[in-house]
């Protein structure tokens, strides 16, 4: 099952470059693990140590926050699009 990835820019360096990418996976726990495959070291940058989702980076599944789904563990389907969202702080 393909699901597309939209890479942010400051992790596009371990995607060589790429904005875009298609994965497999059947929820963000496998699609991060098809990541890791395919891009050496992305992982680190998307789970702490735990191997759990950092708190500053967002995921959302069709436009849709997956704190609000099954986070996660949030299933995928062929053809959805996750993106990636590094949180921004400021004031």
């Amino acid at each position: 099952m393909a699901v597309k990835v939209l890479i942010p820019t400051p992790l596009q360096k371990l995607t060589q470059n790429q904005a875009t990418l298609q994965c497999e996976g059947g929820t963000i726990v496998e699609l991060l693990d098809s990541l890791e495959q395919n891009c050496p070291g992305i992982k680190a940058r998307l789970c702490d140590e735990q191997g759990e989702l950092r708190r500053f980076v967002n995921f959302y599944v069709n436009n849709e926050d997956i704190r609000f789904l099954e986070g996660a563990n949030t299933p995928l389907q062929d053809g959805d699009e996750v993106s990636i969202i590094p949180a921004i702080a400021g004031g």
